[in-house]
């Protein structure tokens, strides 16, 4: 122990006897001078000093110095035991991530039969390599042991010169290991599941066919049949422990926690089924709609969020759920035909408004989707006369029309009593646009669908209608919105807007056979969604000029589109049994998209075939036509594909793809939506 030292505060306050033996030396000089009997007696008690102090730096610092070393091995033993019997689960690793080390609470944790040297993603699968911290890193992530949840925290331990200079550990490649912390979280976990198990839910319920389901059954048995559905949807939150309280004869408010809600999803929301299965001799039967929002900032949020999902899953036919958290929205239910209304107040309502509005602008857009169709021609041109009615400046917004409907516009052109500014491409239209101008939009409800989307950004009134079902995609902002997805086609809704218009709105020959054409084309010659409205705005149609014959010749197709239709007929395969799918080859065609839409509602005729799907390539996109008679939900499956439409008319773009690769996307789609029961 002789070259045992001290150094640092220990060496200073052992040093303090010698400051004080040279102070005292100095005392004792003067004290000579003063008085030599003093002086000698400080000077003996100086030598006991010198003497005191030899000894202490001497003998007394050796054995200071042993027992500190005692005390930092014991402490360094009570440090180790301290570690080991930690209650926190705690291991060392290398910079490869195997163990070298771990304490009694991490060994019950993972087994004690675990050697050391093993990779820790071998005991815990969670910790991969690419989780492992690196230098001057701290990662967390979380992880399941033994049932509980626990949060594992590692950091890097910087190991200096100690590697260095030490000879029984060989790390080379890396100066530092891994500390390894488990942090139990199994309670708190269990309280924020728990808290969000209970969160409520709000959601709105409403009666789709009130009216008509009443009528439908006999006086004495309406208040039953309301009663019985009433019933329905009171055991339903029942069940579930929320509250329902009834707005109106229609509506309802309920609240559930967040866990009911889940069940509900889970089984797809049954109430939808079982209140249609209420008959007590009704014709039709009750259909509800429900509107749930869920992940706003309040509860004033996602009840406004809820009344906003009851609006759109009405807006795309009723019968259906529609789930709205957040920014994500989900659609349950919506297989069945949606009902059409009988009472014509809201296109009376909706009348008035367009007029209102149209008389308060000086110059009126009105613009369709892409690749218009005579739908969306027709409708607009009706639009066109109600502007033309209270004398106001229309224009049709069309951009690279269709050989078939380029030939129709053609005739308008030539015709000296339309103005040649009529027909407008998106460049002019953007350029008429003013503060005092309105913007009608026809036949589709999608921004991204319409022939002219900056056109919605720069116009601050906007008027939609149209028949499709909504999506999540909707217009902003618009300032009348008349979406019916029962009527037949947009050219029927505007048949119907345009008799109960402010002023009489006289439409020409020409116009009234554009419509009926629309009406037409959108019914398949009135063999799918055409009702009783339907017949009436046919009616109408007539008595303003539309003419059969005329519209039958001017609708006809050449014979290279009729041969094209008959071969995508022959070459289509019969997937699963009850799809009809084929290809329309493009080459050669006018209008490649209007023939398979026509090919595919002659799949239709063949037997066993519930729907099917047309596929045809046009300006380097694939478009998707598909249709169905009444079992199978077509709408559904190209929303799933990013279209949309009705249950049995719909259809969807694909970009970058070739034909075979979308018409596998396509199976695929069907496969895995049958095996879900969404279809």
């Amino acid at each position: 122990m002789n070259d045992i030292t001290v150094k640092g505060q220990l060496k200073r306050y052992l040093s303090w006897p010698l400051y004080l033996t040279v102070f005292w030396l100095l005392f004792v000089v003067m004290a000579f001078f003063i008085n030599p009997v003093a002086g000698g007696v400080g000077a003996a008690f100086l030598v006991v000093q010198i003497v005191v102090v030899v000894i202490i730096s001497v003998f007394a610092r050796r054995r200071i110095a042993a027992d500190l070393i005692d005390f930092a091995v014991g402490y360094g033993q009570i440090q180790k035991k301290l570690l080991q019997d930690f209650v926190l689960p705690y291991a060392l690793l290398d910079a490869d991530g195997h163990l070298l080390w771990m304490n009694e609470a991490f060994k019950d944790l993972i087994g004690r039969d675990i050697a050391l040297s093993r990779h820790v993603t071998a005991v815990i699968p969670e910790l991969t390599r690419e989780r492992l911290p690196g230098r001057e890193e701290k990662t967390e992530c979380s992880i399941r042991l033994k049932n509980r949840d626990f949060c594992a925290a590692m950091e890097m331990v910087e190991l200096g010169d100690f590697n260095a200079d030490q000879k029984m550990l060989n790390m080379e490649g890396a100066n530092y290991l891994i500390a390894l912390y488990l942090f139990d979280e199994t309670e708190v976990n269990s309280l924020l599941n728990e808290k969000e198990a209970n969160r409520p839910v709000c959601g709105v319920i409403s009666l789709d066919n009130y009216d008509e389901a009443i009528e439908s059954v006999e006086a004495v048995r309406q208040s039953l049949l309301l009663a019985l559905v009433e019933r329905k949807i009171n055991r339903c939150f029942s069940d579930a422990a929320g509250a329902l309280r009834k707005l109106d004869n229609e509506r309802y408010f309920f609240v559930i926690r967040k866990s009911a809600f889940e069940e509900m999803k889970a089984a797809r929301f049954p109430l939808l089924d079982e209140v249609k299965s209420v008959n007590i001799g009704n014709t039709m039967a009750v259909t509800i709609s429900i509107g749930i929002g869920l992940g706003g900032a309040s509860y004033a949020a996602d009840e406004e969020s809820a009344r906003g999902a009851l609006e759109m899953a009405l807006g795309r036919g009723g019968d259906q759920v529609v789930v709205r958290d957040g920014e994500t929205t989900t659609y349950y239910g919506g297989k069945t035909v949606s009902i059409e209304k009988g009472n014509r107040v809201k296109a009376r309502v909706k009348a008035r408004a367009l007029y209102e509005i149209i008389k308060s602008k000086d110059n009126i857009l009105v613009m369709g989707h892409q690749l218009t169709d005579i739908d969306a021609l027709g409708a607009g041109i009706g639009i066109f006369a109600a502007c033309r009615a209270v004398d106001k400046e229309a224009h049709l917004v069309i951009n690279d029309p269709q050989p078939s409907i380029a030939e129709i516009i053609g005739e308008f052109r030539s015709n000296p009593i339309y103005p040649d500014d009529m027909f407008l491409n998106s460049a002019r239209a953007l350029e008429t646009v003013n503060a005092n101008t309105a913007l009608v939009v026809v036949d589709t409800n999608r921004p991204s669908y319409t022939e002219c989307s900056e056109l919605l950004n720069k116009v601050s009134t906007i008027v939609v209608i149209d028949h499709h079902r909504q999506s999540k995609e909707v217009v902003r902002g618009a300032q009348l919105s008349y979406v019916e997805p029962y009527a037949s086609s947009a050219c029927e809704m505007v048949a119907e807007i345009l008799q109960y218009f402010g002023e009489v709105v006289k439409l020409k020959p020409i116009e009234a056979d554009m419509m009926y054409g629309g009406i037409m084309i959108d019914t398949n010659n009135y063999k799918s969604r055409a009702g009783v409205r339907t017949f009436e705005a046919a009616a109408y149609l007539r008595r303003s000029g539309a003419d059969i014959t005329r519209v039958r010749k001017r609708f006809r197709e050449s014979i290279e589109d009729y041969k094209t239709r008959a071969r995508i007929i022959a070459a289509a395969e019969i997937f699963d049994k009850v799809y009809a799918i084929s290809v329309c080859p493009s080459e050669g065609l006018t209008s490649p998209t209007i023939v398979s839409a026509e090919a595919a509602n002659e799949l239709l005729n063949i037997i066993g075939v519930k729907a099917s799907f047309v596929l045809t390539k046009y300006n380097d996109m694939i478009y998707i036509s598909a249709r169905a008679i009444d079992e199978v939900n077509v709408q559904l499956i190209m929303e799933r594909l990013g279209g949309g439409g009705h249950m049995n008319i719909a259809g969807a773009q694909l970009k970058d793809m070739t034909l075979e690769e979308a018409r596998l996307l396509l199976r695929d789609t069907i496969t895995e939506m049958t095996k879900e029961g969404e279809i």
